[in-house]
């Protein structure tokens, strides 16, 4: 079945008229959207960073903060979004400033939950860049929680995943959590 056909069938389901003036274009704009919004499934990561990692002796943290995304849960089909802050410290190499936002990019474009979404970041860095440690927060607004269910639109939710020198060294832990306003 195509996703057209799932929506036409939905609008029915609910008691709607997929046929009505102002629904009858909506299916497709549907498909189209979901393909928009899943279109992390067609991109690979590796070939997103396209030979843009480079011999560099720079030891020092690099961050890149308030990359902008937005996603869908998994498990209702309705957005989180938010921003995702991303640390490195380099060894040997580092990676083109614009590859950080879209690996985010490629991720978050997917069906997810923002704990695997954090640790796929950072698992991806990490293997690309072998750095001396890899930090990622990731702080989202989910839709499922504020429209239904709990009902708690003011709640967001702040995941975490660290590797290397910020997960066994408290000093570089705080260092990038203070560099992105989260002490």
């Amino acid at each position: 079945m195509s996703i057209e056909s799932a929506v036409r069938e939905i609008l029915f389901e609910i008691g709607e008229n997929p046929d009505r003036q102002g629904l009858k274009d909506t299916p497709n704009r549907i498909s189209r959207m979901y393909k928009e919004l899943t279109s992390g499934y067609g991109v690979s990561p590796r070939e997103l960073v396209n030979g843009a990692i480079f011999d560099e002796k720079y030891d020092e943290m690099v961050i890149v903060r308030d990359i902008e995304f937005y996603s869908l849960c998994e498990h209702h089909l309705l957005p989180f979004f938010g921003k995702c802050h991303v640390a490195y410290i380099p060894n040997g190499k580092i990676i083109g400033l614009s590859k950080i936002p879209r690996i985010v990019e490629v991720f978050s474009r997917r069906l997810q939950v923002q704990e695997r979404m954090t640790v796929q970041v950072a698992d991806f860095l990490g293997d690309i860049l072998n750095p001396e440690g890899v930090a990622v927060v990731a702080e989202a607004y989910h839709l499922c929680m504020a429209m239904r269910g709990v009902k708690k639109a003011e709640a967001n939710m702040l995941t975490s995943s660290m590797r290397g020198v910020f997960k066994d060294d408290e000093r570089t832990r705080a260092e990038f959590l203070r560099l992105i306003g989260k002490h």
